[in-house]
């Protein structure tokens, strides 16, 4: 599955996303887009989750029935993340396209 984190993702979270393939916005050039434009360039270029950390884009984002699962983190906290990554895997592998899900960190 083709991951894309967005710029406050944790990057160490990659290495728990076992044969997924991970890029994250920076790698891509995309770190200065907006919300919207970054979540309809990801839909293009084929990714089929959005991992983020930004709570208010379910109110700021059309975010469920797109072409893209997407997956938010409610910290950014490294330290809090790592307590939850089976619950971050999980939901990464069941979201789904057009799916929503807010893990609570």
């Amino acid at each position: 599955m083709n991951v894309l984190f967005d710029q406050c993702t944790p990057v160490p979270l990659r290495r728990f996303l076992v044969g997924h393939t991970v890029v994250t916005a920076f790698e891509k050039g995309w770190n200065t887009k907006e919300n919207g434009d970054l979540i309809r360039e990801a839909e293009t270029a084929g990714f089929e989750v959005l991992l983020s950390t930004d709570t208010n884009l379910k109110y700021q984002q059309q975010v469920r029935g797109r072409l893209i699962g997407i997956v938010v983190l409610t910290s950014t906290s490294w330290p809090k993340i790592q307590l939850k990554i089976p619950e971050v895997v999980v939901g990464v592998e069941t979201v789904g396209r057009g799916g929503y899900l807010e893990i609570q960190i």
